[in-house]
Protein backbone atom coordinates (compact mmCIF):
# COMPACT_ATOMS: atom_id res chain seq x y z
CA UNK A 1 0.00 0.00 0.00
CA UNK A 2 1.00 3.53 -1.23
CA UNK A 3 1.63 6.41 1.49
CA UNK A 4 -1.12 7.65 -0.25
CA UNK A 5 -3.07 5.02 0.01
CA UNK A 6 -2.36 4.47 3.77
CA UNK A 7 -3.25 8.40 4.28
CA UNK A 8 -6.68 7.53 2.55
CA UNK A 9 -7.36 4.63 4.44
CA UNK A 10 -6.74 6.43 7.61
CA UNK A 11 -8.55 9.22 7.47
CA UNK A 12 -11.72 7.16 6.32
CA UNK A 13 -11.09 5.28 9.22
CA UNK A 14 -10.85 7.71 11.81
CA UNK A 15 -14.07 10.01 10.23
CA UNK A 16 -15.79 6.82 9.98
CA UNK A 17 -14.60 6.12 13.70
CA UNK A 18 -15.98 9.74 14.52
CA UNK A 19 -19.44 9.22 12.49
CA UNK A 20 -19.63 6.31 14.47
CA UNK A 21 -19.77 8.18 17.75
CA UNK A 22 -21.32 11.49 16.82
CA UNK A 23 -24.21 8.52 15.26
CA UNK A 24 -24.09 7.08 18.90
CA UNK A 25 -24.15 10.41 20.70
CA UNK A 26 -27.44 11.50 18.52
CA UNK A 27 -29.18 8.70 19.30
CA UNK A 28 -29.09 9.48 22.88
CA UNK A 29 -29.86 13.24 22.43
CA UNK A 30 -33.14 11.95 20.09
CA UNK A 31 -34.05 9.06 23.21
CA UNK A 32 -33.38 11.94 25.39
CA UNK A 33 -35.96 14.14 23.37
CA UNK A 34 -38.08 11.71 22.46
CA UNK A 35 -38.80 10.65 26.01
CA UNK A 36 -38.94 14.50 27.41
CA UNK A 37 -41.45 15.30 24.06
CA UNK A 38 -42.29 12.66 22.05
CA UNK A 39 -43.72 13.01 18.67
CA UNK A 40 -45.38 16.28 20.11
CA UNK A 41 -46.38 19.48 17.89
CA UNK A 42 -43.18 21.43 20.16
CA UNK A 43 -40.59 18.81 18.48
CA UNK A 44 -42.43 19.45 15.30
CA UNK A 45 -41.74 23.49 16.06
CA UNK A 46 -38.05 22.55 17.38
CA UNK A 47 -37.23 20.56 14.02
CA UNK A 48 -39.25 23.43 12.22
CA UNK A 49 -36.40 26.10 14.18
CA UNK A 50 -33.61 24.70 12.23
CA UNK A 51 -34.85 25.00 8.73
CA UNK A 52 -33.53 28.50 8.01
CA UNK A 53 -29.96 28.16 9.31
CA UNK A 54 -29.69 25.14 7.39
CA UNK A 55 -30.48 27.23 4.56
CA UNK A 56 -27.93 30.18 5.79
CA UNK A 57 -25.34 27.66 5.68
CA UNK A 58 -26.29 25.71 2.43
CA UNK A 59 -26.30 28.96 0.30
CA UNK A 60 -22.86 30.15 2.17
CA UNK A 61 -21.43 26.72 1.23
CA UNK A 62 -21.10 26.02 4.73
CA UNK A 63 -21.65 22.25 4.29
CA UNK A 64 -19.24 22.37 2.20
CA UNK A 65 -16.51 24.21 2.57
CA UNK A 66 -14.33 21.17 2.14
CA UNK A 67 -15.47 20.28 -1.28
CA UNK A 68 -14.81 24.21 -2.26
CA UNK A 69 -11.66 24.79 -0.47
CA UNK A 70 -9.92 21.94 0.33
CA UNK A 71 -8.43 21.28 -3.44
CA UNK A 72 -7.83 25.20 -3.77
CA UNK A 73 -5.96 25.47 -0.34
CA UNK A 74 -3.56 22.34 -1.64
CA UNK A 75 -3.13 23.79 -4.81
CA UNK A 76 -1.93 26.63 -3.26
CA UNK A 77 0.26 25.43 -0.26
CA UNK A 78 2.15 22.93 -2.93
CA UNK A 79 2.35 25.78 -6.19
CA UNK A 80 3.04 29.00 -4.01
CA UNK A 81 4.10 27.63 -0.71
CA UNK A 82 2.85 28.69 3.36
CA UNK A 83 2.51 32.54 2.69
CA UNK A 84 -0.19 32.52 -0.48
CA UNK A 85 -1.98 29.64 1.67
CA UNK A 86 -2.02 32.28 4.45
CA UNK A 87 -3.05 35.08 2.18
CA UNK A 88 -6.01 32.76 1.14
CA UNK A 89 -7.29 31.24 4.23
CA UNK A 90 -6.84 34.70 6.05
CA UNK A 91 -9.38 36.43 3.15
CA UNK A 92 -11.68 33.10 2.75
CA UNK A 93 -12.73 33.32 6.77
CA UNK A 94 -12.67 37.00 7.18
CA UNK A 95 -14.80 37.77 4.05
CA UNK A 96 -17.35 34.63 4.40
CA UNK A 97 -17.23 34.81 7.75
CA UNK A 98 -18.23 39.10 8.06
CA UNK A 99 -21.42 37.83 5.49
CA UNK A 100 -22.18 35.56 7.51
CA UNK A 101 -22.60 37.79 10.32
CA UNK A 102 -24.66 39.96 8.30
CA UNK A 103 -26.65 37.31 7.00
CA UNK A 104 -28.05 36.12 10.51
CA UNK A 105 -28.64 39.51 11.84
CA UNK A 106 -31.04 40.11 8.90
CA UNK A 107 -32.85 36.49 9.36
CA UNK A 108 -32.44 36.87 12.71
CA UNK A 109 -34.40 40.56 12.07
CA UNK A 110 -37.36 38.42 9.95
CA UNK A 111 -37.61 35.22 11.59
CA UNK A 112 -41.13 35.65 12.63
CA UNK A 113 -42.38 36.41 9.02
CA UNK A 114 -40.36 33.54 7.38
CA UNK A 115 -42.03 30.95 9.37
CA UNK A 116 -45.39 31.91 8.81
CA UNK A 117 -44.46 31.70 5.26
CA UNK A 118 -42.72 28.02 5.50
CA UNK A 119 -44.94 26.68 7.85
CA UNK A 120 -48.09 28.40 7.27
CA UNK A 121 -50.39 25.30 8.71
CA UNK A 122 -48.27 25.30 12.30
CA UNK A 123 -50.62 27.03 15.13
CA UNK A 124 -50.09 30.60 15.97
CA UNK A 125 -48.36 28.90 19.28
CA UNK A 126 -46.22 26.64 17.41
CA UNK A 127 -45.27 29.66 15.10
CA UNK A 128 -44.34 31.50 17.76
CA UNK A 129 -42.19 28.75 19.46
CA UNK A 130 -40.43 27.87 15.96
CA UNK A 131 -39.51 31.59 15.98
CA UNK A 132 -38.15 32.08 19.18
CA UNK A 133 -36.01 28.40 18.62
CA UNK A 134 -34.99 29.42 14.95
CA UNK A 135 -33.63 32.92 17.11
CA UNK A 136 -31.47 30.61 19.39
CA UNK A 137 -29.76 28.38 16.89
CA UNK A 138 -29.11 30.76 14.30
CA UNK A 139 -25.77 32.11 15.31
CA UNK A 140 -24.42 28.71 15.59
CA UNK A 141 -24.13 29.39 11.65
CA UNK A 142 -21.59 31.86 12.41
CA UNK A 143 -19.46 28.78 13.94
CA UNK A 144 -19.85 26.44 11.83
CA UNK A 145 -19.15 28.14 8.96
CA UNK A 146 -15.67 29.98 10.24
CA UNK A 147 -14.78 26.85 11.73
CA UNK A 148 -15.57 24.91 8.69
CA UNK A 149 -13.00 26.49 6.78
CA UNK A 150 -10.14 26.61 9.10
CA UNK A 151 -10.99 22.60 9.23
CA UNK A 152 -10.54 23.13 5.33
CA UNK A 153 -6.97 24.23 5.70
CA UNK A 154 -6.20 21.67 8.31
CA UNK A 155 -7.69 18.60 6.14
CA UNK A 156 -6.01 19.89 3.19
CA UNK A 157 -2.47 19.44 5.19
CA UNK A 158 -3.64 15.83 6.25
CA UNK A 159 -5.06 16.86 9.79
CA UNK A 160 -8.51 15.16 10.46
CA UNK A 161 -8.43 14.96 13.82
CA UNK A 162 -10.73 18.69 14.31
CA UNK A 163 -13.42 17.13 11.37
CA UNK A 164 -13.84 13.73 13.63
CA UNK A 165 -14.52 15.19 17.23
CA UNK A 166 -16.48 18.47 15.90
CA UNK A 167 -19.88 16.52 15.49
CA UNK A 168 -18.82 14.76 18.67
CA UNK A 169 -18.66 17.80 20.67
CA UNK A 170 -21.87 19.34 19.07
CA UNK A 171 -24.18 16.70 20.36
CA UNK A 172 -22.70 16.84 23.55
CA UNK A 173 -23.25 20.18 23.71
CA UNK A 174 -27.60 19.27 22.90
CA UNK A 175 -27.49 16.59 25.00
CA UNK A 176 -26.07 18.47 27.84
CA UNK A 177 -28.50 21.57 27.06
CA UNK A 178 -31.63 18.63 26.50
CA UNK A 179 -30.75 17.31 30.34
CA UNK A 180 -29.96 20.08 32.42
CA UNK A 181 -32.88 22.31 30.76
CA UNK A 182 -35.59 20.68 29.16
CA UNK A 183 -37.39 19.95 32.21
CA UNK A 184 -37.61 23.71 32.62
CA UNK A 185 -37.65 25.20 29.29
CA UNK A 186 -38.88 22.44 27.08
CA UNK A 187 -37.48 22.46 23.29
CA UNK A 188 -35.55 25.66 24.25
CA UNK A 189 -32.81 23.43 26.35
CA UNK A 190 -31.92 21.69 23.17
CA UNK A 191 -31.68 24.47 21.33
CA UNK A 192 -29.30 26.41 23.92
CA UNK A 193 -28.00 23.42 24.16
CA UNK A 194 -27.10 23.43 19.94
CA UNK A 195 -26.07 26.57 20.05
CA UNK A 196 -23.00 25.81 23.09
CA UNK A 197 -22.05 22.96 20.89
CA UNK A 198 -21.67 24.60 17.88
CA UNK A 199 -19.20 27.05 19.97
CA UNK A 200 -17.21 24.83 21.51
CA UNK A 201 -16.90 22.03 18.73
CA UNK A 202 -16.96 22.97 15.26
CA UNK A 203 -15.29 26.04 15.99
CA UNK A 204 -12.82 26.66 19.13
CA UNK A 205 -11.41 22.82 18.42
CA UNK A 206 -10.56 23.92 14.83
CA UNK A 207 -9.04 27.20 16.06
CA UNK A 208 -6.97 25.69 19.08
CA UNK A 209 -5.70 22.83 16.42
CA UNK A 210 -4.65 25.49 13.51
CA UNK A 211 -2.82 27.44 15.76
CA UNK A 212 -1.45 25.22 18.77
CA UNK A 213 -1.33 22.08 16.91
CA UNK A 214 -0.58 22.95 13.09
CA UNK A 215 1.11 26.22 13.98
CA UNK A 216 -1.01 28.33 11.25
CA UNK A 217 -1.38 31.89 11.15
CA UNK A 218 -5.12 32.70 11.36
CA UNK A 219 -5.54 36.32 9.92
CA UNK A 220 -8.83 37.75 9.12
CA UNK A 221 -9.60 40.11 5.88
CA UNK A 222 -12.64 41.29 5.13
CA UNK A 223 -11.90 41.54 0.65
CA UNK A 224 -14.76 40.31 -0.99
CA UNK A 225 -12.66 41.81 -4.36
CA UNK A 226 -9.41 40.12 -3.36
CA UNK A 227 -8.58 37.91 -6.61
CA UNK A 228 -7.97 35.18 -3.82
CA UNK A 229 -11.41 35.03 -2.21
CA UNK A 230 -13.10 35.71 -6.00
CA UNK A 231 -11.43 32.31 -7.44
CA UNK A 232 -12.08 30.61 -4.52
CA UNK A 233 -15.89 31.99 -5.05
CA UNK A 234 -16.28 30.38 -8.72
CA UNK A 235 -15.44 27.58 -7.41
CA UNK A 236 -17.60 27.98 -4.40
CA UNK A 237 -20.23 29.58 -5.93
CA UNK A 238 -22.07 26.43 -7.74
CA UNK A 239 -22.34 24.93 -4.36
CA UNK A 240 -24.01 28.12 -3.02
CA UNK A 241 -26.47 28.24 -5.90
CA UNK A 242 -27.64 24.46 -6.76
CA UNK A 243 -29.17 22.48 -4.46
CA UNK A 244 -28.98 18.36 -4.47
CA UNK A 245 -31.60 15.94 -2.76
CA UNK A 246 -29.03 14.76 -0.54
CA UNK A 247 -29.36 18.16 1.07
CA UNK A 248 -32.92 19.43 0.47
CA UNK A 249 -34.69 16.32 0.90
CA UNK A 250 -35.00 17.27 4.82
CA UNK A 251 -35.92 20.70 3.46
CA UNK A 252 -38.83 18.62 1.95
CA UNK A 253 -39.53 16.61 4.57
CA UNK A 254 -39.86 19.65 6.95
CA UNK A 255 -41.91 21.85 4.38
CA UNK A 256 -44.09 19.11 2.83
CA UNK A 257 -44.55 17.20 6.41
CA UNK A 258 -45.63 20.29 8.11
CA UNK A 259 -48.91 20.38 5.79
CA UNK A 260 -49.71 16.98 7.11
CA UNK A 261 -50.66 15.56 10.39
CA UNK A 262 -49.13 16.88 13.41
CA UNK A 263 -46.12 15.06 14.45
CA UNK A 264 -45.12 14.08 10.89
CA UNK A 265 -41.86 16.41 11.04
CA UNK A 266 -41.10 14.61 14.28
CA UNK A 267 -41.27 11.40 13.13
CA UNK A 268 -39.78 12.01 9.86
CA UNK A 269 -37.00 13.57 12.03
CA UNK A 270 -36.64 10.62 14.13
CA UNK A 271 -36.50 7.56 11.45
CA UNK A 272 -33.91 10.38 9.45
CA UNK A 273 -31.65 10.55 11.93
CA UNK A 274 -31.49 6.37 12.22
CA UNK A 275 -30.89 6.02 8.87
CA UNK A 276 -28.09 8.98 8.67
CA UNK A 277 -25.70 6.51 10.61
CA UNK A 278 -24.64 4.21 7.85
CA UNK A 279 -25.07 7.02 5.26
CA UNK A 280 -22.42 9.21 7.64
CA UNK A 281 -20.03 6.18 8.94
CA UNK A 282 -19.64 5.11 5.11
CA UNK A 283 -20.69 7.68 2.62
CA UNK A 284 -19.59 10.66 4.53
CA UNK A 285 -16.45 9.40 5.62
CA UNK A 286 -15.24 8.10 2.77
CA UNK A 287 -16.31 10.81 0.75
CA UNK A 288 -14.42 13.37 2.99
CA UNK A 289 -11.56 11.06 2.97
CA UNK A 290 -11.08 10.37 -0.61
CA UNK A 291 -11.15 14.50 -1.30
CA UNK A 292 -7.83 15.22 -0.53
CA UNK A 293 -6.56 11.96 -2.61
CA UNK A 294 -7.90 12.25 -5.44
CA UNK A 295 -7.61 16.25 -5.60
CA UNK A 296 -3.53 15.13 -5.45
CA UNK A 297 -4.06 12.50 -8.04
CA UNK A 298 -5.61 15.05 -10.76
CA UNK A 299 -3.15 17.97 -10.06
CA UNK A 300 -0.12 15.34 -10.47
CA UNK A 301 -1.94 13.99 -13.98
CA UNK A 302 -2.64 10.84 -12.48
CA UNK A 303 -5.44 9.90 -13.91
CA UNK A 304 -5.66 5.99 -14.38
CA UNK A 305 -4.90 6.31 -10.65
CA UNK A 306 -7.84 8.90 -9.64
CA UNK A 307 -10.52 6.48 -11.78
CA UNK A 308 -8.72 3.53 -9.98
CA UNK A 309 -9.54 5.22 -6.46
CA UNK A 310 -12.95 6.27 -7.16
CA UNK A 311 -13.79 2.74 -8.37
CA UNK A 312 -12.48 1.32 -5.27
CA UNK A 313 -14.02 3.51 -3.13
CA UNK A 314 -17.79 3.55 -4.81
CA UNK A 315 -17.23 -0.52 -4.42
CA UNK A 316 -16.41 -0.03 -0.57
CA UNK A 317 -19.50 2.44 -0.05
CA UNK A 318 -21.91 0.52 -2.21
CA UNK A 319 -21.22 -2.89 -0.64
CA UNK A 320 -21.12 -1.70 3.02
CA UNK A 321 -24.39 0.85 2.45
CA UNK A 322 -26.72 -2.39 0.84
CA UNK A 323 -25.37 -4.50 3.95
CA UNK A 324 -26.40 -2.25 6.49
CA UNK A 325 -29.75 -0.52 4.09
CA UNK A 326 -30.71 -4.43 4.84
CA UNK A 327 -30.41 -4.02 8.66
CA UNK A 328 -32.20 -0.88 8.57
CA UNK A 329 -35.05 -2.53 7.12
CA UNK A 330 -35.48 -6.10 8.76
CA UNK A 331 -34.60 -4.78 11.80
CA UNK A 332 -36.81 -1.62 11.55
CA UNK A 333 -39.13 -1.79 14.76
CA UNK A 334 -36.45 -3.32 17.45
CA UNK A 335 -33.97 -0.33 16.01
CA UNK A 336 -36.54 2.24 16.62
CA UNK A 337 -38.12 0.68 20.43
CA UNK A 338 -34.68 0.53 21.77
CA UNK A 339 -33.37 3.81 20.87
CA UNK A 340 -36.61 5.77 21.53
CA UNK A 341 -39.58 4.14 22.98
CA UNK A 342 -39.47 5.30 26.65
CA UNK A 343 -41.37 8.24 28.44
CA UNK A 344 -43.32 10.29 25.72
CA UNK A 345 -42.10 8.11 23.05
CA UNK A 346 -44.77 5.03 22.75
CA UNK A 347 -45.09 1.63 21.36
CA UNK A 348 -47.63 3.29 18.80
CA UNK A 349 -44.87 6.32 17.93
CA UNK A 350 -42.32 3.29 17.36
CA UNK A 351 -44.72 1.23 14.81
CA UNK A 352 -45.04 4.89 12.70
CA UNK A 353 -40.93 5.46 12.82
CA UNK A 354 -39.99 2.20 11.71
CA UNK A 355 -42.34 2.17 9.04
CA UNK A 356 -40.69 5.04 8.14
CA UNK A 357 -37.35 3.83 8.56
CA UNK A 358 -37.86 1.20 6.31
CA UNK A 359 -38.54 3.38 3.89
CA UNK A 360 -35.60 5.31 4.38
CA UNK A 361 -33.36 2.35 4.13
CA UNK A 362 -34.39 1.89 0.56
CA UNK A 363 -32.34 4.93 0.03
CA UNK A 364 -28.93 3.84 1.49
CA UNK A 365 -27.04 3.01 -1.02
CA UNK A 366 -27.98 5.74 -3.48
CA UNK A 367 -27.17 8.09 -0.94
CA UNK A 368 -23.91 6.71 -0.31
CA UNK A 369 -22.82 6.23 -3.76
CA UNK A 370 -24.08 9.71 -4.32
CA UNK A 371 -22.14 11.60 -1.63
CA UNK A 372 -18.74 9.83 -3.22
CA UNK A 373 -19.64 9.99 -6.70
CA UNK A 374 -19.57 13.53 -6.89
CA UNK A 375 -16.13 13.70 -5.39
CA UNK A 376 -14.81 12.23 -9.26
CA UNK A 377 -16.07 16.07 -9.79
CA UNK A 378 -14.87 18.48 -7.37
CA UNK A 379 -11.44 16.45 -7.58
CA UNK A 380 -11.20 18.23 -11.10
CA UNK A 381 -12.15 21.52 -9.62
CA UNK A 382 -15.65 20.85 -11.88
CA UNK A 383 -18.43 22.08 -9.26
CA UNK A 384 -21.03 23.26 -11.89
CA UNK A 385 -21.78 19.86 -13.34
CA UNK A 386 -23.25 18.51 -9.90
CA UNK A 387 -24.83 21.47 -9.11
CA UNK A 388 -26.75 21.56 -12.63
CA UNK A 389 -27.97 18.19 -11.99
CA UNK A 390 -28.60 18.27 -8.30
CA UNK A 391 -30.54 20.92 -9.19
CA UNK A 392 -32.88 19.78 -11.48
CA UNK A 393 -33.16 16.23 -10.18
CA UNK A 394 -34.23 18.50 -6.80
CA UNK A 395 -36.77 20.90 -8.43
CA UNK A 396 -38.34 18.01 -10.59
CA UNK A 397 -38.94 15.91 -7.65
CA UNK A 398 -41.09 18.62 -5.95
CA UNK A 399 -44.45 17.44 -7.64
CA UNK A 400 -43.31 13.89 -6.67
CA UNK A 401 -43.19 14.62 -2.81
CA UNK A 402 -46.53 16.62 -3.02
CA UNK A 403 -48.20 13.50 -4.71
CA UNK A 404 -46.62 10.99 -2.45
CA UNK A 405 -47.05 12.99 0.51
CA UNK A 406 -50.56 13.71 -0.06
CA UNK A 407 -51.54 10.19 -0.72
CA UNK A 408 -49.24 8.69 1.79
CA UNK A 409 -48.62 11.02 4.27
CA UNK A 410 -44.92 11.09 5.78
CA UNK A 411 -44.13 7.32 4.21
CA UNK A 412 -44.85 9.01 0.97
CA UNK A 413 -42.36 11.57 1.90
CA UNK A 414 -39.72 9.45 2.45
CA UNK A 415 -40.54 7.02 -0.59
CA UNK A 416 -40.13 10.34 -2.88
CA UNK A 417 -36.87 11.08 -1.12
CA UNK A 418 -35.86 7.48 -1.71
CA UNK A 419 -36.77 7.93 -6.22
CA UNK A 420 -35.08 10.66 -6.24
CA UNK A 421 -31.95 10.25 -4.98
CA UNK A 422 -31.47 6.80 -6.81
CA UNK A 423 -32.28 8.53 -9.69
CA UNK A 424 -29.73 11.17 -8.99
CA UNK A 425 -26.98 8.70 -8.07
CA UNK A 426 -27.76 6.90 -11.56
CA UNK A 427 -27.49 9.83 -13.59
CA UNK A 428 -24.23 11.41 -11.81
CA UNK A 429 -22.58 7.70 -12.56
CA UNK A 430 -23.39 7.73 -16.34
CA UNK A 431 -22.61 11.71 -16.43
CA UNK A 432 -19.13 10.94 -14.70
CA UNK A 433 -18.48 7.28 -16.63
CA UNK A 434 -19.14 9.60 -20.03
CA UNK A 435 -17.09 12.56 -19.19
CA UNK A 436 -13.87 11.04 -17.27
CA UNK A 437 -13.91 7.68 -18.47
CA UNK A 438 -14.08 6.40 -15.14
CA UNK A 439 -15.92 4.86 -13.05
CA UNK A 440 -16.27 1.20 -14.34
CA UNK A 441 -20.18 0.76 -14.35
CA UNK A 442 -20.04 -2.75 -14.96
CA UNK A 443 -17.57 -3.41 -12.04
CA UNK A 444 -20.00 -1.51 -9.50
CA UNK A 445 -22.82 -3.04 -11.04
CA UNK A 446 -21.28 -6.67 -10.33
CA UNK A 447 -20.37 -5.49 -6.78
CA UNK A 448 -23.98 -4.58 -6.08
CA UNK A 449 -25.30 -7.75 -6.95
CA UNK A 450 -22.65 -9.27 -4.90
CA UNK A 451 -23.64 -7.49 -2.29
CA UNK A 452 -27.67 -7.53 -2.69
CA UNK A 453 -27.33 -11.34 -3.37
CA UNK A 454 -25.70 -10.98 0.78
CA UNK A 455 -27.85 -8.72 2.20
CA UNK A 456 -31.19 -10.31 1.72
CA UNK A 457 -31.20 -13.46 3.25
CA UNK A 458 -29.06 -12.43 5.74
CA UNK A 459 -32.04 -10.01 6.47
CA UNK A 460 -34.78 -12.00 6.44
CA UNK A 461 -32.44 -14.70 9.01
CA UNK A 462 -31.88 -11.57 11.24
CA UNK A 463 -35.42 -10.54 10.87
CA UNK A 464 -36.45 -14.20 12.27
CA UNK A 465 -34.73 -14.47 14.80
CA UNK A 466 -35.52 -11.00 16.32
CA UNK A 467 -39.01 -12.08 16.26
CA UNK A 468 -38.13 -15.24 18.11
CA UNK A 469 -36.73 -12.67 21.22
CA UNK A 470 -39.57 -10.61 21.07
CA UNK A 471 -40.35 -12.09 24.74
CA UNK A 472 -37.22 -10.44 26.03
CA UNK A 473 -37.09 -7.00 24.65
CA UNK A 474 -35.75 -5.03 21.72
CA UNK A 475 -32.36 -5.16 23.57
CA UNK A 476 -32.40 -8.99 22.96
CA UNK A 477 -33.67 -8.84 19.36
CA UNK A 478 -31.10 -6.56 18.37
CA UNK A 479 -28.81 -8.18 19.96
CA UNK A 480 -30.03 -11.91 18.30
CA UNK A 481 -30.72 -10.04 14.77
CA UNK A 482 -27.71 -8.38 14.74
CA UNK A 483 -25.18 -11.40 15.41
CA UNK A 484 -26.89 -13.00 12.82
CA UNK A 485 -26.59 -10.71 10.08
CA UNK A 486 -22.78 -9.87 10.92
CA UNK A 487 -22.45 -13.88 10.69
CA UNK A 488 -24.42 -14.36 7.59
CA UNK A 489 -22.86 -11.11 5.97
CA UNK A 490 -18.96 -12.00 6.71
CA UNK A 491 -19.79 -15.52 5.14
CA UNK A 492 -21.76 -14.31 2.41
CA UNK A 493 -18.71 -12.09 1.90
CA UNK A 494 -16.21 -14.26 1.74
CA UNK A 495 -18.40 -17.05 -0.21
CA UNK A 496 -19.43 -14.70 -2.78
CA UNK A 497 -17.81 -11.27 -2.65
CA UNK A 498 -15.73 -9.73 -5.12
CA UNK A 499 -11.88 -9.66 -4.19
CA UNK A 500 -12.06 -5.94 -2.38
CA UNK A 501 -15.31 -7.54 -0.28
CA UNK A 502 -13.10 -10.85 0.39
CA UNK A 503 -10.66 -8.47 1.54
CA UNK A 504 -12.37 -6.51 3.81
CA UNK A 505 -14.32 -9.50 5.56
CA UNK A 506 -10.75 -11.06 6.04
CA UNK A 507 -9.74 -7.47 7.70
CA UNK A 508 -12.72 -8.05 10.51
CA UNK A 509 -12.35 -11.41 11.38
CA UNK A 510 -8.60 -10.54 11.72
CA UNK A 511 -9.40 -7.67 13.82
CA UNK A 512 -11.90 -10.14 15.79
CA UNK A 513 -8.81 -12.82 16.29
CA UNK A 514 -10.53 -14.90 13.76
CA UNK A 515 -8.38 -15.53 11.39
CA UNK A 516 -4.50 -15.08 10.65
CA UNK A 517 -2.79 -12.38 9.58
CA UNK A 518 -1.15 -12.79 5.91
Amino acid sequence: MSGGERRFAGAAALLAASVLLSRALGYVREAVLAAQLGSSPEVDAYRAAFQIPDLLNYFLAGGALSIALVPHYARVLEREGEEAAARLLAVVLGTVGALTVLSTALLWWQAEALVRLQFPRFSPEIQALTTRLTRIVLPAQFFFVTGGIVRAALMARDRFGTQALAPLLYNAGIIAGGLALAGTLGAEGFAWGALAGAAFGPFLIAILDARLGAGLRLGVRVAPLDPRFLHYARIAFPLMLGVTLLTVDEWYDRWFGALGASGTVADLGYARLLVQLPVAAVGQAIATAALPTLSRLWSEGRRQELDAALLGALRAGLALAILAASGAAFLAEPIVSFVYQRGAFGPEDTERVALLLRVFALAVPAWITQQIATRAFYARGDTWRPMLLGTAVALAAIPLYLALGRRHGAAGLAAAGALGMTAAALVTLGIARRLHGGPSLAGLAQTGLRALAIALPAGLAAAGLAELARPWGSAAQLAAGGAVLAALALAGLLAIGDAPMREFAQRVLRRLGLARRP
